[in-house]
């Protein structure tokens, strides 16, 4: 059985990178938990748990390479290191240490790499990671997270906490819609749907297309499905927040009564989530996927609203993309 349909709207937004904050704070009841930064403490909300556990907090100044080593060595001395800076930095900037001292080693480092995407607005392109997801997808032992919003961002920085495996988790830097409830509780990796189409008259839609996100991008995904509504196409909105690995048992059990998928992610449609999906299908399940994203292009400067416009991943887009699949 499919898991129920998840999904709530609150008028409140919060940064993913807010709800980190929040779950660092309360894994920090666990002693052994301790956090490193590259010299962006109030950026990637690390400041809170630098006020309670000051003694196990850890200010590296702009040194990513050298927090890796750091991280690793307190990993294998029983910590719980998590270590924190822009995901262009990290793990753009120390992707070989990550490999060699946390991925190879398999120490249970977590890796939080903030101010992802494009929605990160006017820092331009060379602050902008559209890349991220697949340098860490490659890395064998490590697990990748991508939360919707800051209430699953926090469970998932809970739960993490508690696991013997190297983890990414990937946080935005804009307020985006809370679309989970504050009861939401980590599922163990499991995909989920937040929320399907309901034709007006209560009969069935001719079509049916199954949309798979993960992150905040999430809710143009779901503002699309209202607007393909209208049009009598049916959309089944899933969320996917661990990328690596996938929940591929879910995704066998998806694919038995819709046409094809879309699937769409603030990042490079090459390697992140669309490619995952796209490479599980072709080996198990042949099907069309079609991918929403970043086409092989780097960011640039300019408002969050502005830039989604820009790269199709505006609700507008992913329903054309929706259609393509139906036509």
């Amino acid at each position: 059985m499919l898991r129920d349909t998840l999904f709530t709207i609150n008028q409140e937004e919060r940064a993913t990178r807010e709800g980190f904050g929040e779950g660092l704070v309360s894994a920090g009841e666990n002693s052994k938990v301790v956090a490193l930064c590259a010299d962006l403490t109030d950026s990637v909300k690390m400041d809170a748990f630098k006020e309670k556990y000051h003694d196990r907090f850890f200010e590296v100044g702009i040194t990513e390479q050298a927090m890796s080593g750091l991280a690793s060595g307190m990993a294998r001395m029983g910590y719980i290191p998590f270590m924190a800076s822009y995901a262009m930095f990290s793990p753009g900037r120390n992707w070989e240490q990550i490999r060699t001292t946390i991925a190879y080693n398999n120490v249970p480092v977590k890796i939080v790499g903030a101010h992802s995407g494009v929605s990160v607005g006017p820092d331009g392109a060379t602050h902008q990671a559209l890349e991220d997801i697949a340098l860490m997808r490659l890395l064998p032992n490590m697990e990748v997270f991508v939360p919707c919003d800051a209430v699953e961002a926090k469970a998932i920085t809970e739960y993490i906490a508690t696991t013997d495996k190297p983890s990414y988790i990937r946080l935005a830097r804009e307020k985006s819609p809370l679309m989970l409830p504050e009861n939401y509780s980590w599922n163990n990796g499991k995909a989920y749907i937040m929320q399907t189409s309901k034709h007006k008259h209560g009969g069935e839609f001719a079509y049916n297309v199954g949309v798979i996100g993960c992150g905040p991008i999430l809710f143009e995904s779901l503002k699309a499905m209202k607007e393909l509504e209208k049009e009598g196409i049916g959309v089944t909105v899933i969320n996917m927040p661990q990328v690596k690995p996938l929940d591929t048992a879910f995704l066998l059990r998806f694919a038995k009564d819709i046409k094809g998928i879309v699937t769409v992610e603030e990042h490079q449609t090459t390697g992140g989530l669309g490619s995952a999906i796209a490479d599980f299908y072709a080996e198990n399940h042949p099907m069309r996927v079609v991918r929403v994203g970043i086409e092989d292009r780097f960011g640039q400067s300019g408002k969050p609203s502005e830039l989604y416009e820009e790269y199709g991943l505006t609700a507008k887009h992913i329903a054309e993309k929706i259609r393509s699949v139906v036509g």
